[in-house]
């Protein structure tokens, strides 16, 4: 059996989220970013699509762009425009060389805490789910949380021992939502479920 490496797996958790979140809604991206309370910044923990690459490790002002306001304000938000909003920070989204037209952000929490901002850029229109956008954004938001906070604090949790179960990670729901698809949309579901799993029962 493989070692449990918490780092390792809180990570391919993120991922998963990112991945799995740009899928569904069929976008053509999806990132997550956590805070450093350190300097208040926001670094790129995790990206699928557009700097893939290239954006892990980046770091931003916190208090400024779309992220900074959904971070401020602990609430989800979908801008159909960018041009037409704002908080849009064109000049940040120039620099990761991927402006998007449209997004869509929610703050991802534990408690009162705030630990960082999940985003998903450029959605499509045409994806239907059995769930409303913001809401399935809001399950997603859920996964990534538990991961994230998981990573800032590099330590290992089990539901057992106070950590969040599948009720808390909302894992029905998700998993629920992710029933309908196809394809390459059903296989990256299906990664976040194992990755899910994992976490859960904190060995191979």
């Amino acid at each position: 059996m493989t070692a449990y490496e918490p780092e390792a797996e809180h990570r391919l958790l993120l991922q998963s989220v990112v991945e799995t979140a740009r899928a569904i809604f069929d976008a053509q991206a999806s990132s997550i970013f956590l805070l450093d309370e350190t300097d208040g910044a926001l670094v790129f923990e995790a990206v699928s699509g557009k700097g893939e690459g290239d954006l892990v490790g980046r770091r931003f002002p916190a208090g400024r762009g779309v992220a900074g306001w959904v971070l401020q304000s602990r609430q989800p938000i979908e801008v159909d425009d960018v041009d037409e909003d704002d908080r849009f920070a064109r000049d940040l989204a120039e620099s990761t060389d991927y402006v998007p037209r449209a997004l869509m952000a929610a703050p991802l929490l534990h408690g009162d805490e705030v630990l960082g901002v999940l985003e998903v850029l450029d959605r499509s229109r045409e994806v239907r789910t059995t769930l409303a956008a913001m809401d399935l954004l809001a399950l997603f938001s859920a996964q990534a949380s538990v991961a994230l906070r998981l990573v800032r604090h590099g330590r290992r949790t089990h539901p057992a021992e106070g950590g969040p179960g599948a009720d808390a990670l909302g894992v029905d729901g998700l998993v629920r939502a992710l029933a309908a698809l196809r394809g390459e949309r059903r296989e990256a579901g299906r990664r976040l479920v194992g990755a899910l799993e994992e976490l859960l029962s904190g060995e191979r």
